[in-house]
């Protein structure tokens, strides 16, 4: 059954996926752009991609699909329990998953080629299980939402995330929507809108 909430609820999902599908995709052609030899970009760049991820999945995203997504899917239906426990522990390791890229990246900084390799593995590991993570929640978690909720689960969810959808509904937002705004002018191109590496 369609519920009139279901649609915003998946839109919003969906463009908070290609938003962070961009920025992990743009950190991983960085660091296989260096890999392959090519110029290393301004490191700055990689330090606002990893705020972006901090700040937004980790602080917004994520908690949202947990409350609004996953506690209710439960109460529903047991048939994706094993897929909602395995999403549930890698939001949980979120935080530390980051803290390795961040201090990754400061080694790299600091003592150049020879921590390449730890930080070029961690951030082809990361943006590995996010994309895996994502196509679960698009693949399996929403399809069950769909058969699953109630009209009163859609528009919990859909007051939920809806606020995340308008960049203006409070500082917080603004300034991620700004800082994205950045990633993109610094991001090189093809990925970007800054000049070429």
């Amino acid at each position: 059954m369609e519920h009139p909430a279901a649609f915003q609820v998946i839109r919003v999902i969906q463009h908070e996926h290609q938003s962070l599908a961009a920025v992990i995709k743009g950190m991983r052609h960085f660091v296989r752009v260096i890999a392959e030899g090519g110029k290393a970009p301004d490191l700055k760049v990689f330090r606002a991609m990893l705020l972006y991820i901090s700040e937004y999945p980790e602080q917004v995203h994520h908690p949202k699909e947990d409350m609004y997504l996953f506690a209710p899917l439960r109460k529903r239906t047991n048939e994706v329990e094993i897929t909602i426990t395995t999403l549930e522990a890698q939001h949980q390791l979120g935080e530390q998953q980051l803290r390795d890229l961040s201090l990754a990246l400061m080694r790299y900084e600091f003592f150049g080629d020879e921590a390449f390799k730890s930080f070029h593995d961690k951030v082809e590991a990361y943006a590995s299980q996010y994309f895996e993570h994502m196509t679960l929640e698009e693949k399996i978690i929403l399809p069950a939402a769909q058969q699953s909720f109630t009209e009163q689960d859609w528009q919990a969810a859909a007051a939920a995330f809806s606020s995340n959808a308008d960049p203006l509904a409070d500082i917080h937002n603004e300034s991620l929507e700004k800082l994205f705004t950045l990633i993109c002018r610094i991001t090189p191109a093809p990925l970007g809108l800054g000049e070429p590496v």
